[in-house]
């Protein structure tokens, strides 16, 4: 995926901000999919504890959200033109498709918990690689993110921990 850039007065030199926006790009898809499989789970959980990771799922599919945004306008930010369309998304996500055929409460805490994870790892690099390229701001972005979704993964794996 290539990001399409406009001009302007921003003083990173352009390849810095095609590299870092690229990158963005990738953890904007994968966001919107992590996004929206964290509704997937809120949508379909069934059990004992629906109440709780009902409301946990949806609270988790809100935060994601504010990091779309985020990241899109970081990207925007930088000149680029952000694309963040559902095809789009499916297309460049770092994420394994969500199984359709779970409810069991337990069942979507772990395949959202495999996937925060894949996501934490993607954030991490992210840190690393535009810090390493120069750009600080996008790379307290991305410790601002990565932040967040270690709490979110371990409250996802207390719910797993017997």
């Amino acid at each position: 995926m290539s990001i399409r850039f406009y001009p302007t007065r921003h003083d990173l030199d352009l390849k810095v901000r095609t590299d870092v926006a690229n990158l963005l790009a990738i953890t904007l898809a994968t966001t919107l999919d992590l996004k929206t499989q964290a509704k997937q789970a809120h949508w379909n959980v069934k059990g004992i504890n629906f109440l709780q990771l009902h409301e946990l799922f949806d609270q988790l599919s809100s935060e994601l959200e504010e990091f779309v945004d985020l990241v899109a306008e970081r990207i925007a930010a930088l000149g680029g033109a952000p694309l963040g369309t559902a095809r789009i998304a499916a297309q460049n996500s770092l994420l394994p498709e969500y199984p359709y055929d779970i409810v069991d409460g337990v069942d979507h805490v772990t395949a959202l918990a495999e996937r925060y994870a894949i996501y934490a790892a993607h954030v991490r690099v992210g840190i690393e690689k535009t810090g390493t390229l120069g750009d600080a701001d996008t790379s307290d972005l991305y410790t601002e993110i990565s932040r967040e979704i270690d709490k979110r993964l371990w409250f996802l794996e207390a719910h797993l921990t017997k």
